[in-house]
């Protein structure tokens, strides 16, 4: 696999060679190329290609020896027009400014398209977790929490759990927050164990609505998921929830992945065996299955869906023109390079985008923030059935504007999401 990348357009410059292109570079050719199909303001389009503000915060750190790091933290704020802004706190070495800004726009674009009101943040600290251990994790995001507790809270910024941070991460910087302020403020942030605010079903969702953008694609081009094969490439949160989900739902997964490659059987694996990444960390080769494959060969296979659920950037210029899937479900944020989107739609492959098909997890966070705030607890079961619903209406939102525009899936997304965006900008206005 890949090492992960910086995952998160008209007429931009020519796409790189690179296999790998940046977050920001990505959101704003998706973004030119989504103003491409509304009539929106100019002005508009070029305010959000711009973050309103990115906070840089030196974090220290005693380790256990005692001796004093120093890492340097990031929150970027995309744009606020439809509401606080809203995305995950990864911990990861390759952590940027950059990287957050694009990331940041995705999140914008995701709360957009499903209609919740919210816009765009994302942020984190440039650490390798795995060379933390649960004391120093802890004290780190405690600290971290200090330094961003004027530009976070429940009306203005929430975060939740990403790359390398967890439920715990989230209780950590909901109580460091909540002793700064003097009252327990559960809102600050989604994520976290259900037992101190969190919501029952946010851990599954993004795999849960990566599962029902399968079953919608499946349908929408007249095939039954009970005949469908399928391969997921990561079976992480997000994998192997959309895997247990299709299985259960009558799909055959065939193939699911790790870091150390993939398990193969083409009449289809029992997921529920497997144990996931959270689970039994990198054990998926340690399942008897009838063949083993590599990571890249796991998005190469005949199936009917293949799901890139892993990290950014796997589907690239390089290897598009050999994905033998007749749909691309993106469970990963930004698997796929603007130029191996343009070669998979040249090929009449049709891909669902990320904003669409992943986007149960920040759905659900907005679940839990309701529930935050009104102080009501939903049950599991109204969690699901609230997502369901706005699921499917995002998804026929999305499928009139395919329909009507003959665009492909990624573009009627964005229009989607701009042009709801571009209304409230309107109707806002522009501060002197």
């Amino acid at each position: 696999m890949t090492s992960p990348s910086l995952t998160d357009g008209t007429e931009a410059e020519p796409a790189p060679e690179s296999d790998h292109e940046s977050a920001l570079v990505t959101a704003r050719r998706q973004l030119e190329r989504a103003a491409a199909h509304v009539d929106v303001d100019p002005g508009v389009v070029e305010r959000l290609k711009h973050p309103t503000r990115v906070q840089q915060v030196t974090v220290p750190l005693e380790r256990e020896d005692g001796t004093v790091e120093v890492f340097t933290g990031y929150r970027a704020q995309h744009d606020d027009v439809r509401g606080p802004y809203k995305g995950g706190l990864r911990y990861h070495p390759e952590v940027t400014a950059e990287e957050c800004v694009g990331l940041s726009m995705w999140m914008t674009w995701k709360c957009a398209v499903m209609d919740l009101p919210f816009g765009g943040g994302k942020g984190g600290i440039a650490v390798d977790p795995k060379s933390l251990t649960d004391d120093e994790t802890e004290r780190l995001t405690r600290r971290f929490a200090e330094e961003l507790r004027d530009v976070v809270g429940p009306t203005k910024d929430v975060p939740a759990p990403d790359m390398g941070t967890d439920a715990q991460t989230m209780a950590w910087f909901m109580d460091a927050y909540s002793m700064q302020q003097g009252e327990t403020v559960p809102g600050v942030v989604t994520g976290k164990p259900p037992v101190i605010g969190g919501s029952y079903g946010r851990e599954a969702a993004p795999g849960r609505s990566t599962a029902i953008a399968t079953r919608e694609a499946i349908d929408y081009h007249g095939g039954e998921l009970q005949n469908a094969t399928i391969a997921i490439q990561g079976f992480g949160s997000v994998g192997a929830n959309a895997a247990r989900l299709l299985e259960e739902w009558g799909g055959t997964v065939v193939a699911v992945s790790d870091v150390n490659g993939a398990i193969y059987d083409p009449d289809g694996l029992e997921t529920h065996e497997i144990p996931t990444h959270e689970e039994e960390p990198e054990a998926v080769l340690e399942h008897d299955a009838p063949e083993t494959l590599s990571n890249e060969a796991v998005l190469e296979l005949d199936v009917d869906v293949v799901i890139p659920a892993a990290v950014g950037n796997v589907i690239t210029a390089d290897n598009a023109d050999a994905i033998e899937a007749d749909i691309v479900v993106e469970g990963a944020n930004g698997p796929t390079t603007f130029a191996a989107d343009t070669v998979l739609d040249e090929r009449g492959v049709t891909v669902i985008p990320d904003i669409l098909a992943n986007a149960g997890g920040v759905t659900v966070s907005y679940f839990e923030w309701l529930q935050d705030i009104n102080r009501r607890k939903w049950s599991l079961e109204r969690v699901n059935e609230e997502l369901e619903t706005h699921m499917l209406d995002a998804w026929a939102d999305v499928r009139e504007q395919v329909e009507l525009g003959g665009l492909t899936w990624r573009d009627a997304a964005y229009v989607v999401a701009l042009s709801r965006i571009a209304e409230a900008k309107s109707i806002r206005g522009l501060w002197p």
